[in-house]
C-alpha cells in the first residue's frame, strides 16, 4: 500500500503549499487526484513518489516508511516508482536520443537494456526511427510516449501521472491511458493519476478523490 499521512509540504521558507494532507492507494488500485491547478496536486504527487521531502508527515510504501528522497531515497524504494510528469520536454535531457532516454532508469542501475527498450517503445507506440531521434525532432505526443516508456522500465509497483495528458490530442491520451491501464492489469501496479478533467478522472480511475476532501482528512 502506498500512504500518506498528514502531509505537509513546502519549498524553502516560503509557506506550505500543501497543509495536512492524507491519502492511500491500495496496490492494483487506480486513484484519480482531482483538483484546479495550484493547489499542491503535483507536489503530493512528487512526495509520494519520493521525489519531494515533506516538512511534516509521514509516507509508507509497502509497510515500510520512507527512509530518503531523491537519489537518498534507497534503490528498492527509488525505483518502486514510475512516474511521468506533465511537461515532457522539461523532463527530457534534450542531448539525448528517444532510445537513451527510454533506456536512462536501466544504465542508472547497470542493467541490460537494449531488448527492453525496444520492447517498451513497441508498447507505447513509437516506431524504431523515431528512437533515433532527439526531443526537439519530435512532437510532444511523441516524447511523452517516451517518458512513459521510461517510466516503466524498471518494472515499478506505483505509477504516478502528474496531469500526463494535459498537453495531449485525444487519440494520443487514449492510447497513454490504455498503456497505463494494460501495465496495471497485467502487473498489479498501484496508480496515482493527477489531473483536473473530471471526465478523464473519472472513466480512468476506479476511485476520484477532490482535492478539497483530503485536507485534514
Amino acid at each position: 500500500m502506498l500512504e500518506l499521512h498528514s502531509i505537509t509540504a513546502g519549498y524553502g521558507r516560503r509557506a506550505p503549499v500543501i497543509r495536512d494532507v492524507t491519502l492511500t492507494v491500495r496496490p492494483g488500485e487506480s486513484v484519480g487526484l482531482l483538483g484546479p491547478s495550484g493547489c499542491g496536486k503535483s507536489t503530493l504527487a512528487r512526495v509520494a513518489a519520493l521525489l519531494h521531502a515533506p516538512d511534516m508527515g509521514r509516507v509508507v510504501v509497502d509497510g515500510e516508511a520512507a527512509r530518503g528522497w531523491r537519489h537518498r531515497a534507497p534503490r528498492a524504494q527509488r525505483t518502486a516508482f514510475g512516474v511521468v510528469f506533465q511537461q515532457p520536454r522539461l523532463s527530457a535531457d534534450p542531448r539525448l536520443r528517444l532510445a537513451d532516454l527510454i533506456a536512462e532508469p536501466l544504465r542508472a542501475n547497470g542493467a541490460d537494456h537494449a531488448a527492453r527498450v525496444r520492447e517498451l517503445a513497441d508498447t507505447v507506440g513509437l516506431s524504431t526511427d523515431l528512437l533515433t531521434r532527439r526531443p526537439h525532432e519530435v512532437s510532444d505526443g511523441q516524447l511523452q510516449r517516451a517518458c512513459l516508456a521510461r517510466a516503466l522500465t524498471l518494472r515499478p509497483r506505483w505509477l504516478i501521472c502528474d496531469e500526463m495528458t494535459a498537453m495531449l490530442d485525444a487519440s494520443t491520451t487514449a492510447a497513454l491511458v490504455g498503456v497505463v491501464e494494460d501495465y496495471r492489469r497485467e502487473t498489479g501496479a498501484g496508480l496515482l493519476a493527477v489531473g483536473h478533467d473530471r471526465v478523464l478522472l473519472e472513466r480512468w480511475c476506479g476511485r476520484t478523490v477532490e482535492w478539497g476532501e483530503l485536507v485534514g482528512a
